[in-house]
């Protein structure tokens, strides 16, 4: 198991368990994980974001085994948020607008398993407001012209952290790469 520092680089917090009561977390890929976790850490009610990986074949895997795209594992945001000060809807607003779900096994110039669109329900109330969110964002899609979300929308499965360098990256190393662009599509969820 590979350590990374008890805090967030940001804010401070912790960023393993266990979290503060009301505390709920969602985990999301939507390609590099740098610029995904910054688009989290930035909203009012996320007590903290790690980084790392998910959804793959194997345990404890490293970066240089899940860019050699034979663990199967995608670059994940495991974000913990106050459900008191932010309502999941922003946070799926975030995870839709963030990047192009239509996109498979890629985000811009960045391609492959990694890289896939995928995220992750606690329970069943979470599921029914992830897929009620897709299928109001895939109708917004489909008005721009865009094709089908390829999303992949899972039960959780064992989130591993990266290693440190990778966490808060972009807080780190300011000019540091993100390919995010997102669809430029609107997202406002009613879940």
């Amino acid at each position: 198991m590979l350590k990374i520092a008890e805090n967030h680089f940001v804010n401070g917090n912790k960023v393993k368990p266990p979290y503060p009561d009301n505390h709920k977390r969602l985990i999301v890929g939507m390609g590099c994980f740098w610029g995904a976790e910054r688009m989290f850490w930035q909203q009012e009610g996320v007590y903290s974001t790690s980084v790392g990986y998910s959804a793959g074949k194997t345990s404890d895997p490293t970066y240089r085994e899940i860019c050699s795209g034979t663990t199967d594992h995608a670059e994940v945001v495991l974000v913990v948020y106050d459900s008191q000060l932010i309502g999941l809807e922003n946070l799926l607003r975030v995870f839709w607008e963030g990047h192009d779900p239509t996109q498979f096994m890629r985000q811009g110039n960045d391609v492959g398993s990694q890289y896939r669109s995928i995220i992750f329900y606690d329970d069943d109330d979470t599921h029914d407001k992830i897929e009620s969110s897709k299928d109001q964002y895939q109708t917004e899609l489909n008005k721009a012209g865009f094709g089908d979300i390829v999303t992949e929308i899972k039960a959780p499965e064992e989130f591993f952290y990266a290693e440190d360098y990778h966490q808060q990256y972009l807080a780190k190393n300011p000019g540091g790469y993100c390919g995010l662009g997102g669809t430029g599509i609107k997202c406002t969820p009613n879940v």
